[in-house]
């Protein structure tokens, strides 16, 4: 019988990750792309959406708080990532640590997991870009038909009239061209990230310059939602959001808070997917995966604090005030004079989310790729473009993957359950430094975790204890959702995977001459 817990050669990896032959991606990406794709990836939907939502749903104003201990969780998994990625300069990330540390079924666990985080943070970010479109149309006395804009699962009473969703189209049309992009090249795609991650930043720190002048205190009193806080109703009288539930108020409130915005700071994981495309991985990666986490998080505090400064965090939770596009919403409504902010906001956050919907398409399509070289997904994931050495097939399929859970799933839902992936891989990835480290003490480290010794893995467990208290603060139905996709991954393991493991064959990869030769230099 099979072992379903074979570990994947650490050599063998090795040989891999050193690999210049036409089955390699190409090295194009320096330490400033690297640094560029994890705050293209971070700033965006994350920011501009999930803020206001945490703070309508769970965290009120404290919803800086809630970043912080999102941050947190993500410092400790990031020190893990970081180490691995500089170990290990590998296309797959998380899934593949956790090949050579926990072993296959393990691996393809996280590997399902990380479907949730890039493919549906990518559905999840092109719905937002798709609310954005129909503001910055609006500006210009234009609309999108709501049919034509939203999830069939989404409704609404627009101007007294019963609104029903048919398909997000704009949220398609965006993963087409972004997806047709990443077919062409790298490199191109990084040029494009690296342009809109400028304009995005800027774009953050004009919000947070001017909209500090119209911070309203009373706004911010009381911090936290309080036990007792009136449920909010929409026009036609149904509640719309409740508070009683542990994770709804209070300092509950900002641990289910955190659970939600987690899901903004997804993208300095995406970096470590990019690993076998960077010149100097050992240097260059915790330089991407540490400098965006460090970049975004001090963004995201100062953010917070200003935005549910300027409007009161109620009115986030109202589906017909500012549920949608809540930036521009609370621009227009609270910062009188700068109706052009508005406008120039929204024009800068459909930039800012094509560069994350961009950065994770890719992350996927590098995770497929790995898992098809080991027999795990089908060997069409595995193919490069014989000209543009890109995984080409990959992109084309998760094109329409992505394209129809964006076209027919509404928002809230696929971002709640990306942050599950997310938490789900950084707590593996976490207990998987630890392994390493007991497993092979003397490979060489070029960058090391701290206070993560065999005896005393302070940092690993640390980040694996706060990633599962983020996981638990989900709601409930996010969660029962999440763990009916575990279990069918887990079927498509042992009905499919396993058969064509392989690893399970016996079948192991031999590296190159010159592969061979760098291994042995390592």
């Amino acid at each position: 019988m099979s072992n379903i817990f074979a570990t994947k050669p650490l050599q063998v990896l090795l040989g891999e990750a050193h690999s210049s032959g036409h089955g390699a991606l190409k090295r194009t990406l320096g330490a400033g792309n690297l640094l560029a794709l994890g705050v293209g990836a971070i700033i965006g939907s994350g920011l501009f959406i999930r803020t206001a939502n945490a703070a309508a749903q769970a965290a009120g104003p404290g919803v800086t708080l809630a970043f912080i201990l999102a941050a947190l969780g993500c410092v400790f998994a990031g020190l893990c990532y970081a180490e691995f990625a500089a170990m290990i300069p590998i296309a797959g990330s998380a899934y593949t640590y956790a090949y050579t540390t926990m072993g296959e079924f393990v691996a393809w666990v996280i590997g399902w997991a990380l479907i949730m985080e890039y493919a549906l943070g990518a559905a999840t970010v092109s719905i937002g870009w798709s609310e954005y479109l129909n503001k910055l149309l609006e500006a210009f006395g234009v609309s999108m038909p709501y049919s034509l804009s939203h999830s069939p699962l989404e409704s609404a009473v627009i101007n007294g009239i019963p609104e029903h969703g048919a398909i997000n189209l704009p949220a398609v049309l965006v993963v087409v061209a972004l997806s047709l992009l990443l077919v062409k090249g790298t490199q191109e795609s990084a040029v494009f990230n690296s342009i809109v991650v400028v304009l995005k930043v800027l774009v953050v720190l004009l919000f947070i310059g001017i909209g500090w002048q119209f911070v309203d205190p009373a706004n911010h009193t009381p911090y936290l939602i309080p036990e007792n806080a009136a449920a909010v109703k929409n026009a036609a009288g149904a509640v719309v959001r409740e508070y009683s539930e542990w994770n709804k108020h209070g300092w509950g409130g900002v641990v289910g808070g955190a659970a939600i915005v987690f899901f903004a700071f997804i993208g300095f994981d995406a970096v470590s997917t990019a690993a076998q495309e960077a010149k100097n991985p050992k240097r260059d990666m915790p330089i991407g995966i540490l400098g965006s986490l460090a970049i975004c998080t001090v963004l995201y505090i100062l953010f917070g604090h200003v935005l549910t400064g300027v409007a009161n965090w109620r009115e986030f939770a109202d589906p017909a005030v500012g549920a949608e596009a809540s930036v521009a919403y609370a621009i227009r409504a609270h910062m009188p004079g700068y109706g052009w902010l508005a406008t120039a906001v929204t024009l800068a956050i459909l930039l800012g989310f094509s560069s994350v919907v961009l950065v994770m398409l890719m992350g996927q399509s590098r995770v497929f790729f790995s898992m098809a070289k080991d027999g795990l997904m089908p060997q069409a994931f595995a193919k490069l473009h014989p000209r543009y050495r890109t995984p080409y097939k990959s992109n084309l399929l998760l094109m329409i993957f992505v394209g129809l859970f964006a076209a027919f799933v509404p928002g809230s839902l696929a971002g709640d359950l990306t942050s599950f992936g997310t938490l789900l891989a950084f707590v593996l990835v976490s207990v998987g430094v630890w392994l390493m480290r007991r497993s092979h003490p003397n490979q060489p480290r070029p960058f090391r975790a701290p206070l993560s010794s065999p005896r005393f893995p302070l940092v690993p467990f640390l980040g694996a204890l706060l990633c599962t208290l983020l996981i638990v603060a989900l709601d409930a139905f996010t969660l029962k959702v999440a763990t009916s996709w575990m279990l069918l991954g887990i079927a498509v393991y042992f009905l499919y995977s396993r058969k064509r493991s392989l690893l399970q064959h016996g079948i192991v990869v031999v590296p190159t001459e010159l592969e061979q030769e760098v291994v042995h230099k390592s």
